[in-house]
């Protein structure tokens, strides 16, 4: 593996993202994602998943340089495909997932820990979904997911206005499931997996497929229009500029195009 690692510890596997310095997703990195997962799959002895980023950030988002590399909307639809498919499996993998949050989790770092079964985060943690900043739109099911943690309303000021909550905030709202200060995130972490592991390995994949009844046909319906549009709207003039002010550090000049 080149951008992850992961290791077996009573049970826990840790799964820790290696790609500084802000931890991208990029294809590469889903890829060996779900490499990992079907290697942690087969181990019977694991119980419980910790994911977390190394360096500074859980994950600051996709990787934007992947982005001029593509070419067609619909090569960019599929890039989304990528991340929702492996996303959706994640949500229905049969061994619970825990996200430790420091630093931030942004854009798909975001889409990545609502995709995990449980967010635990530091205090001070950035969580948002800034793509609309970039002329752009989530592509990783974000636009899905994000209502029902935090509801419609809180859900569309996080998009339009492209402004992260805190830590705290994510547990206020529902996004996330516990807070700490970041030097005791870890612990904390560790705690709460290990109190996971005692439960009974069937009972613990039945409640996830349980809990995954709640994802109605709408959720997919949405799912599906998301990396459509995730193409249509990366090819627009807007898209093309955010893209470039983005690597020019400067303010988009969106036209309406």
């Amino acid at each position: 593996m080149e951008f992850l690692k992961w290791s077996n510890e009573g049970g826990i596997a840790g799964i820790t993202i290696q790609r500084p310095p802000a931890n991208a997703l990029s294809s590469e990195v889903l890829k060996e994602l779900s490499s990992v997962l079907d290697e942690i799959e087969a181990e019977k002895e694991i119980k419980v998943i910790l994911l977390r980023g190394e360096g500074r950030f859980f994950s600051a988002g996709a990787d934007i340089k992947e982005f001029t590399t593509i070419t067609t909307a619909d090569d960019f639809s599929n890039l989304a495909k990528l991340g929702q498919n492996l996303f959706d499996r994640m949500e229905k993998f049969p061994k619970p997932i825990i996200a430790a949050i420091h630093g931030a989790a942004l854009g798909g770092g975001l889409e990545l820990a609502m995709a995990c079964h449980f967010r635990l985060v530091s205090e001070t943690a950035k969580l948002g979904l800034p793509e609309l900043q970039l002329g752009l739109i989530p592509g990783f099911a974000g636009s899905q997911r994000l209502p029902k943690f935090v509801g419609q309303a809180r859900a569309a000021e996080m998009l339009f206005t492209s402004e992260p909550i805190t830590g705290l905030e994510a547990v206020q709202y529902g996004l996330a499931n516990h807070a700490y200060p970041e030097e005791e995130l870890l612990e904390h972490a560790f705690t709460f997996a290990k109190k996971i592991a005692k439960k009974s390995s069937g009972s613990l994949k039945a409640a996830i497929e349980l809990l995954n009844f709640t994802k109605t046909g709408e959720f997919y319906t949405g799912v599906e229009r998301e990396a459509e549009l995730f193409g249509e709207v990366f090819m627009s003039a807007d898209g093309q500029e955010g893209i470039q002010a983005f690597f020019e550090k400067r303010e988009p000049d969106f036209k309406g195009e």
